[in-house]
């Protein structure tokens, strides 16, 4: 069967190939066989494939961080999923194969509304977006959150999820020109960072606290975040797609005794309740509420391509 590997670390447009490997064996006792469906190509697999991501399987080694596909067969004593179920596949199980043996329990089921394409996209981005809701701050219906690159995945997942929750929430860009399409994802606000900003949202706020901040940026753009924050809020940092170290002015660090996160979703308190995340993030893209869109499919054969398009931008699935 197809699989892609990773051969190297580094330069994933060249270190990643398609290859032949051996079917899996037969599901055994909590393990479940699945034929993959989609997969997508996300930041963390390009950060996994550069050697810098959490995760340093030994090479040569299949990766892909999330994807749906329909269980085969199931090992003896599995109950949690049946033949024929359309799936998730749970974290440690890499998807860019054509069939992967993954720990029954840990498997999604997708409700029939969801389709494949969609729901390949579940577990990581709306997943990560509940969780940094529920961990940090207890927000209550009219609450105000800030967060930034917000016109990112899962920048678009956390508004979407924010306002199913009835909470307020201010983005940040980088161009005007993101100014409109952001608009209509339902944000109250939506600023470019710069000197005037800070001021901009108070005015809008009517200067009610904003107890939350969602940094994926990194670099002077964690200032900013800072700087429109309330005294005693949770400012979160889950991404560096600046790739530049974090900037906080002391005076806010100092003056509004800031707090300051780090957040991964697999951290090891975070693992029991990726489940019920999951499933209110599932319960708001089957409303109609979220939609996560993609911008093309490769096929496996064309991994070089597809690793240089999501390196260029746009959400790219292996079919």
């Amino acid at each position: 069967m197809k699989a892609i590997h990773l051969t190297a670390y580094g330069n994933p447009a060249q270190n990643l190939m398609m290859v032949e490997v051996s079917e899996p064996n037969a599901p055994s006792a909590s393990e479940a066989l699945v034929r993959m469906e989609y997969a997508p190509i996300n930041y963390s697999d390009l950060l996994l494939a550069n050697g810098v991501y959490f995760l340093n399987p030994k090479l040569p080694s299949v990766i892909g961080g999330e994807g749906v596909g329909i269980v085969e067969a199931i090992g003896p004593g599995v109950t949690s999923v049946e033949v024929g179920d359309r799936v998730t596949i749970p974290f440690r199980t890499f998807t860019w194969s054509e069939k992967v043996l993954a720990p029954a329990q840990g498997l999604f089921v997708v409700p029939p509304s969801v389709d494949a394409k969609t729901a390949s996209m579940l577990n990581i981005n709306p997943t990560t977006a509940v969780l940094l809701l529920d961990e940090f701050v207890k927000l209550k219906p009219k609450d105000w959150i800030v967060l930034n690159a917000a016109n990112s995945q899962v920048a678009r997942c956390l508004i979407a999820i924010a306002k199913s929750r009835d909470l307020n929430v201010v983005g940040i860009v980088r161009r005007s020109e993101l100014i409109p399409q952001i608009e209509k994802l339902g944000v109250d606000f939506v600023g470019v960072e710069s000197p005037e900003l800070s001021k901009q949202i108070q005015i809008v706020t009517g200067g009610m606290p904003i107890s939350l901040g969602l940094d994926a940026v990194g670099g002077p753009a964690t200032a900013t975040m800072a700087s429109v924050l309330s005294p005693g809020a949770h400012l979160v940092s889950y991404a560096w797609l600046s790739g530049l170290p974090m900037h906080v002015v002391q005076g806010d660090l100092i003056g509004k005794r800031l707090k300051i996160n780090g957040f991964w979703m697999y951290y090891e308190e975070y693992l029991p309740k990726i489940r019920a995340a999951l499933t209110e993030a599932t319960k708001v893209v089957a409303s109609g509420k979220l939609t996560l869109s993609i911008t093309t499919t490769y096929k496996p054969s064309q991994i070089k391509e597809a690793i240089e398009h999501s390196q260029r931008g746009g959400k790219i699935l292996l079919d």
